[in-house]
């Protein structure tokens, strides 16, 4: 009962001193929303960032075969290794939400039409039936309306090199597992709007059709990728795998990054090897810019932390001396020390409440504000975006813990100077001027 009569009168006071607390309201509102915005953005970037690997990878963990003995053709894993791999994945219970099968060719694919000729990064083949999902989900310059064996999809920039459009045949040319140029004939049934660092010089075929360019048996493939809803545990996935696969078939140590990769590929070895990689190995050469965004969101997050505290303190400190004979008054008709700073302190949770509350409209605001700006200029930003606009992921968590922060700075900035007025006698709180 005494805690509700303390609430009321702390409403009451924040009612009354409203002009006082505009300044406060203000600030925290604006911290609070520029925090949340900041926040949000950088999550949302690295959420894409990841998406994009993800489906640029096939997978959040994926065991991936090498042939070092090879001359053309590395990425090689023999079907007698594919079925070792999900005869793991059963026997482990990994219950994957879903699992890619494909063929990758990276090593100077080129296409070929009417003169012309652009080179590849990558070639990747797929089942079209399996990969459906994605290839829906995808954005599309020219959406194809049924995939054949002898399709091919590619980039608008790359179809804007060709002077390619749909129903056109080309020339795919790569070099085989022994290191000879093989081609074939393929005809443009779609063209994707991509034009990241992913997917601008990069095209898919149909898996069957890559594997007998390269010169792979029915059944061979270059990687197998696990799809998880819950993230969380992929490093103890990954050990998991590799250790009941080591049973099995010849396997690679554990990667931590792409330099571990390059080490281990570059090795001498004669039999085909399989690594269980995960998509930190792909994403730690942009480790650096991560960290980068991190450290600046960081020193964001604290510069509107020190502006909430300063903006508290000093509206704070005028506040409760203009009400040192208020309180004074407050002490003397009975109320103790702590009945008074239990209504400082619910005067100040209700403003955050309602800053709080403000503020994330504000974010929002401000996010939309955001994706306005032309950041598609920048080159291969695209791996942060979603639909060509910035995303931003509203973590629940991430949210609760800026208003906790914006909490936490309030205490010490009104406690400060209730502190040293608490100390005065009632007499000389009504002696104040």
């Amino acid at each position: 009962m005494k805690i509700l009569t303390l609430f009321q009168i702390a409403l009451k006071y924040l009612l009354r001193y409203r002009q006082r607390y505009f300044f406060l309201f203000l600030a925290l509102v604006f911290g609070f929303g520029v925090i949340t915005a900041i926040t949000s953005l950088k999550e949302g970037m690295i959420e894409m960032l990841y998406q994009t690997a993800q489906a640029h990878y096939a997978g959040d963990v994926m065991v991936l075969g090498y042939d070092n003995a090879s001359v053309g053709q590395t990425l090689h894993l023999r079907k007698s290794d594919a079925d070792a791999v999900f005869e793991a994945i059963q026997e482990m219970q990994l219950q994957p939400d879903r699992i890619i099968v494909r063929s990758n060719f990276m090593n100077n694919a080129s296409l070929y039409f009417s003169g012309r000729v652009v080179h590849l990064k990558y070639v990747t083949g797929v089942d079209w039936d399996d990969e459906s999902a994605y290839f829906n989900r995808i954005n599309w310059s020219a959406k194809p309306e049924r995939l054949e064996e002898d399709s091919i999809l590619i980039s608008s920039p790359t179809a804007k090199q060709l002077g390619i459009g749909l129903g056109d045949s080309l020339v795919l040319e790569v070099y085989d597992y022994w290191g000879q140029r093989n081609t074939g004939s393929f005809t443009i049934a779609g063209v994707i709007d991509d034009k990241s660092i992913f997917g601008y010089f990069k095209s898919y075929i149909a898996k069957d059709a890559l594997n007998r360019l390269v010169g792979f048996d029915d059944g061979d493939c270059s990687m197998i990728g696990l799809f998880f809803k819950d993230r969380k545990n992929i490093a103890q996935k990954q050990a998991l795998l590799q250790t009941v696969l080591e049973r099995r078939i010849n396997m690679g140590p554990i990667l931590r990054n792409r330099d571990d990769f390059a080490t281990e590929t570059a090795a001498s070895f004669t039999e085909l090897r399989a690594f269980v990689l995960t998509l930190g190995v792909y994403l730690s050469e942009l480790s650096d810019l991560l960290n980068a965004m991190n450290v600046l969101s960081y020193l964001l997050f604290l510069m509107m932390l020190v502006i909430i505290f300063v903006s508290a303190f000093v509206t704070y400190r005028l506040i409760l001396y203009e009400r040192t004979k208020e309180l004074g008054t407050m002490r003397i008709i009975g109320f103790q020390e702590e009945d008074i700073a239990g209504v400082l302190v619910m005067e100040a949770a209700c403003l955050a409440i309602v800053s709080v509350f403000v503020g994330f409209f504000l974010s929002l605001l401000l996010v939309r504000l955001f994706s306005f700006l032309p950041f598609t200029q920048i080159p291969s930003f695209e791996i942060f975006m979603k639909d060509g606009e910035l995303f931003a992921l509203f973590n629940p968590r991430t949210v609760l813990f800026n208003a906790f922060a914006v909490f936490c700075v309030l205490l010490p900035a009104l406690g400060t100077p209730a502190h040293f007025l608490s100390k005065e006698t009632p007499a000389q709180m009504l002696r104040s001027e």
